[in-house]
C-alpha cells in the first residue's frame, strides 16, 4: 500500500474510516514452545485484564490460566537474562489480545503511538516532506512525491528513489506506517537516511522541518481537461476538492482525470462527501457489521458533476480511495484507467481508552452500490494500461503529458467532449 510519509488514515468524528494499505536448532523447539506460549499468555491475560477494568465475562479468565500466566510472569522475573519493564509487560498483553484476532489491520496502540497516530492523521508533522510507497510483497519502500521546499526536496531526493534505511532502521524490516516513525520526529533534529537511485547508493542527512501535507493538487492539462489528484481522503480533502473544482471551472473546465493512483485511503466521510459532489442521487457505499446491520452512504440531487472523466487507478489504490473508483464505475460515470487496485474491503474504528492508550478494529466489511466485496479482490480498470513516462527523469518538474496513462485519459476525455458537441 501507499501511504503519505506520516500520514495514516483516521476515524475523526462521525463514522468510521476506512483505512486505510501487512528454524531448527539446539533451541528450536524450546524457543518455538516458548513463544506460543507467551503469545497464548499474552492473550489470555490481556483478555483478564480488560475484564477486571471493564467488568466483562468469559471462559479465557479461568484457574488454569491465572496459573499458567502466574508461572509464565515467574519465569520471566527468575530466568530472563535482562530486567524487563512492567509497563512493557502489559502493553505486550493488550497487544497479544488484539492480535489474537489476526486481522493485519486491528492494533492496540500505547499512550505514546497513539499521539504519534494522532499527529500522523491531522496532516501536520516534522518529517522528511515525500510521499512514500511499499511493495506488499517485497517491502521494498519508494519515494512517490516529494513535496516542494521540504527537506525532501532540499536534499535532492526525487520519485522513483529506493528508501533503503533511516537511522540504521531497514526499510524492509517492518510495514510502512511503523518504518515512517523512524522518520517522523521533533522538528530541528537530524536523521541519516540511506537511498537508492539507479543502483547507486547515497547516503544523506535529513533535518525535520514542519510539514503541511495538502491532499488535493489541480491542473489544467490540455484545452479544458482538467486534472484533480488526490493522495488520501483526510478531514480537509472535502475544501480542498470544492476549491480545485472552482478553479478548474473559472479556466474553462470540460473533462476531468481524476487521479488515485498513490492514494491509500482514508476517511468514509470524506469520500462520500466528495462523491455527493460528483454523483446523482444513489447509494455511494454500504457496510455490514459482524451483527448484519447495514450503514449506507448515499448522495442526492443537490450536486452533481455532468463533465465526462477518468479515474486513474494502481495497486497502490487502496480503501477509501477505491470507494471511489467502485461508485464511479457502478454509476457508469467514467472510465477507469491503469492496473488493478489493492483490495482493501473493509472498515476500522479506533476507539481511545482512559489511559491515553487505543484499540483499532476491523468493524465491518464495505460493498460498492451495486453490492461488489473488493476485499482481496481488487477493482479492475476499464482498460488496462501499465505506467511508463516518457519524459526527462531529472527535469525538476514532472512532465504531466509524458504520462502515458494521463495521455490516454486525454484522448479518451476528448472523444467524449467532442460527440457531446
Amino acid at each position: 500500500m501507499d501511504f503519505n510519509e506520516e500520514i495514516l488514515p483516521s476515524n475523526g468524528s462521525g463514522m468510521p474510516p476506512v483505512y486505510e494499505p501487512p528454524e531448527k536448532n539446539g533451541f528450536g523447539k524450546g524457543v518455538l514452545t516458548g513463544a506460543l506460549a507467551a503469545v497464548l499468555i499474552m492473550t489470555i491475560a490481556a483478555f483478564c485484564i480488560i475484564r477486571f477494568v471493564f467488568g466483562g465475562s468469559g471462559d479465557l479468565l479461568d484457574g488454569t490460566a491465572r496459573a499458567k500466566l502466574g508461572y509464565i510472569r515467574s519465569l520471566i522475573d527468575s530466568s530472563f537474562y535482562e530486567d524487563v519493564d512492567e509497563e512493557d509487560l502489559k502493553e505486550g498483553l493488550y497487544k497479544g489480545l488484539v492480535s489474537g484476532t489476526d486481522d493485519p489491520y486491528s492494533e492496540y496502540y500505547t499512550a505514546k503511538e497513539y499521539d504519534d497516530f494522532k499527529i500522523n492523521t491531522s496532516g501536520n508533522y516534522a518529517g522528511l516532506g515525500a510521499q512514500l510507497s511499499q511493495d506488499k510483497d517485497t517491502m521494498v519502500v519508494t519515494i512517490s512525491r516529494v513535496y516542494d521546499d521540504s527537506p525532501a526536496a532540499n536534499a535532492g531526493l526525487k520519485a522513483g528513489d529506493v528508501i533503503i534505511s533511516a537511522d540504521g532502521f531497514m526499510a524492509t524490516d517492518e510495514a510502512l506506517d511503523d518504518f515512517v516513525q523512524r522518520i517522523r520526529g521533533q522538528e530541528g533534529t537530524s536523521f541519516e537516511l540511506v537511498y537508492s537511485r539507479d543502483g547507486n547508493e547515497e547516503t544523506v542527512t535529513i533535518t525535520r522541518a514542519s510539514i503541511t501535507i495538502p491532499s488535493v493538487s489541480y491542473r489544467m492539462l490540455k484545452d479544458g481537461i482538467g486534472m484533480i489528484q488526490i493522495d488520501e481522503f483526510a478531514s480537509n480533502t472535502r475544501e480542498e476538492f470544492d476549491e480545485a473544482l472552482s478553479a478548474l471551472e473559472a479556466e474553462g473546465l470540460k473533462g476531468i482525470v481524476f487521479d488515485l493512483r498513490t492514494n491509500p485511503g482514508g476517511m468514509v466521510n470524506s469520500v462520500t462527501d466528495i462523491l455527493d459532489e460528483i454523483l446523482p442521487k444513489g447509494t455511494t457505499v454500504y457496510m455490514v457489521d459482524k451483527k448484519g446491520e447495514k450503514t449506507t452512504y448515499t448522495s442526492d440531487e443537490e450536486h452533481k458533476l455532468d463533465y465526462p472523466m477518468t479515474v486513474l487507478i494502481s495497486e497502490n489504490t487502496a480503501s477509501a480511495a477505491e470507494i471511489f473508483a467502485g461508485a464511479i464505475r457502478d454509476y457508469d460515470y467514467g472510465t477507469l484507467i491503469g492496473k488493478k487496485s489493492y483490495g482493501k474491503g473493509v472498515v476500522q474504528m479506533t476507539y481511545p481508552m482512559p489511559d491515553g492508550s487505543a484499540v483499532k478494529l476491523t468493524i465491518a466489511s464495505y460493498y460498492t452500490p451495486s453490492g461488489e466485496s473488493i476485499h482481496k479482490k481488487g477493482i479492475e480498470p476499464d482498460i488496462e494500461l501499465d505506467y511508463k513516462y516518457s519524459g526527462d527523469l531529472d527535469a525538476q518538474e514532472y512532465d504531466y503529458l509524458a504520462d502515458n496513462q494521463i495521455k490516454r485519459s486525454i484522448k479518451i476525455l476528448e472523444k467524449e467532449i467532442n460527440s457531446e458537441k
